[in-house]
């Protein structure tokens, strides 16, 4: 347990957005996505998620780590299904936000928030950890800090970005808690949290993060890491789970994401700004990751920017 007082006192936790949205129509959003993790209240009606097709109801919680693809499908009655490259658009046919006490609105509807949680500023930590979407239920006190978060949010009181950053804090530690005090995800925690502990390997993490357009050769990641070019690789994967350069093209595309929805840049700047000096391999590479043309990712808005 100590292990993981460390972890969390390592975490770096960032306040992204929240809001509350109502489902005018029964829809199916297939394969939502988003580079950070999203925590979902519904408010009203039910909720099915993931392959399996689990649901939750009205008071439960539906978390989904950053990186994560999963389908939502909010009720089933005569929906309208939307496909890959058009699931997680702005769309005023199916949602919409608002700004009325949740009880009062007689339809569907649901809170989020998102946030960023990076062990030492360099890793995601749930999307490390490798964990699906899972429910979370009977746990009023993370529904009640979303709440809060949507009233302080939606305030114009003094100090009001360092009380969301506490609740945010908040919610995360629940979250683990809630993982750790039902066991769930136990060989993930076992296998894939003992890096967050190697110093060198951190490094290599820290590296990668203020490097994203530079030389990250393995050459140049065992120089950081103080180990052989030749051992690298296995000792990167060996902690990891994965090899060096694939965690590097994901942070490669996590970032274009973030800069196609966030900043002007043409697709052949943010591909140069991400490594990737051949604009059409770094467009054939991210529609291999995420499915859809980076053109299309840049007019879609996610889901929860309704």
């Amino acid at each position: 347990m100590d292990d993981y007082n460390k972890i969390i006192e390592s975490l770096g936790i960032r306040f992204i957005q929240t809001s509350n949205i109502k489902v005018l129509k029964p829809v199916k959003v297939e394969d939502f996505y988003d580079i950070e993790n999203t925590i979902i209240i519904l408010n009203r009606g039910k909720l099915v998620f993931g392959d399996d097709g689990e649901s939750i109801g009205a008071g439960d919680i539906l978390f989904i780590p950053g990186g994560k693809l999963t389908n939502l499908i909010f009720s089933e009655d005569g929906r309208t299904d939307l496909g890959k490259e058009d699931g997680s658009m702005k769309s005023t046919n199916y949602f919409e936000p608002f700004s009325e006490p949740f009880d009062t609105v007689e339809i569907d509807n649901y809170s989020y928030v998102s946030f960023e949680a990076k062990v030492f500023d360099s890793v995601s930590f749930f999307s490390s950890l490798d964990i699906t979407p899972f429910a979370i239920r009977n746990k009023p006190d993370i529904v009640d800090l979303v709440r809060r978060i949507s009233d302080e949010q939606n305030s114009q009181l003094s100090g009001r970005a360092r009380v969301i950053k506490n609740y945010t804090d908040q919610i995360v530690i629940e979250v683990i808690r809630y993982i750790l005090d039902n066991h769930l995800f136990v060989e993930q925690l076992a296998t894939n949290s003992t890096y967050f502990k190697d110093p060198r390997l951190l490094s290599i993490f820290a590296y990668i993060r203020q490097n994203l357009n530079g030389d990250l050769t393995n050459k140049k990641l065992a120089s950081v890491a103080n180990v052989s070019e030749d051992y690298v690789g296995q000792y990167f994967k060996m902690l990891t789970g994965i090899n060096p350069q694939d965690y590097i093209e994901y942070q490669r595309m996590e970032l274009a994401v973030n800069l196609l929805r966030t900043s002007q840049s043409s697709i052949r700047e943010i591909g140069r700004e991400v490594g990737y000096k051949d604009t059409a391999y770094f467009c054939r590479r991210f529609k291999m990751m995420f499915g859809i043309p980076a053109g299309k990712m840049r007019r879609r808005e996610s889901l929860m920017n309704v």
